[in-house]
């Protein structure tokens, strides 16, 4: 059984129009989708920006809500769940968002902002034990624990994603969702934050949806590769299939665009 199953996935948004501000169209941002993904596997998600590949990490984690299909979790459809029923689930499901400073509080110290889901979902741990917990995910991800009594402010681009990625580790989750994990840093700064997650996923088995418009980093992450147009996937294939052989004019268009270095 795959860890994920998605099967259909429709997520439309209205479009209202006239005085009345009545229902006139839709914009399909998901439409028909359908894939999955094995335990401890990466699945790169590639697509120019507005191609609805992001749209599909949030709806798997029911940040937004989809019109129809099915999403099949350790064989559990979680889309008729409400948001109470699938708080548990919440433990086994995170995500890192492409904005490292955007997606952290600034009045918040990393020691609060990484220990918040350690409260929510770990109520028997007392602040000493959040905080050992917190420290542990600090060196996990490369960084000083004592660095936990700072504010995001206080860190570069590389750093706060690296706070990013230990908030999603804290609860032990089997699967992240890599929202473009590295697309608003440094080049130099990318392939630490790519080798990071390699190690981690070795280190604790876990299973990514690794979503990028980059085809050159979702080449060094993926087993398996989505190319999603308008909404829709129009190839998938193993990640050297892709590469060597790709079938759809997108796909070819996509590696056309990756910049070539002598």
């Amino acid at each position: 059984m795959p860890l994920l199953e998605v099967r259909n996935l429709r997520t439309w948004f209205p479009v209202m129009g006239g005085v009345l501000r009545r229902h006139v169209d839709d914009v399909k941002a998901v439409d028909d989708v359908s894939f999955t993904v094995e335990a401890g596997t990466t699945v790169g998600l590639v697509g120019e920006s507005g191609s609805g590949k992001s749209t599909i990490g949030k709806t798997i984690l029911k940040l937004v809500p989809a019109t129809s299909g099915t999403i099949l979790f350790e064989g559990g459809d979680i889309l008729p769940m409400s948001q109470s029923d699938f708080r548990p689930l919440r433990r086994e499901m995170q995500m890192i968002f492409q904005d490292p400073f955007g997606s952290l509080n600034p009045r918040h110290t990393i020691l609060q902002i990484v220990g918040e889901a350690l409260e929510i979902h770990f109520r028997e741990m007392n602040r000493n034990d959040r905080r050992d917990r917190v420290a542990e995910l600090m060196r996990q991800v490369g960084l000083k624990p004592e660095m936990m009594e700072r504010y995001p402010h206080e860190f570069s681009g590389g750093q706060r994603q690296r706070i990013g990625i230990a908030r999603a580790l804290a609860v032990k989750p089997k699967f992240i969702v890599c929202d473009e994990p590295v697309s608003a840093l440094d080049v130099s700064v990318q392939a630490q934050i790519v080798n990071l997650l390699q190690d981690l996923q070795e280190e604790l088995g876990l299973t990514y949806l690794f979503i990028a418009h980059d085809l050159a980093v979702v080449e060094h992450v993926s087993d398996h590769v989505l190319v999603m147009y308008r909404g829709k996937i129009v190839e998938s294939a193993p990640a050297e299939a892709i590469y060597e052989a790709p079938q759809h004019d997108y796909t070819k268009k996509l590696l056309a665009a990756v910049p070539k270095f002598a």
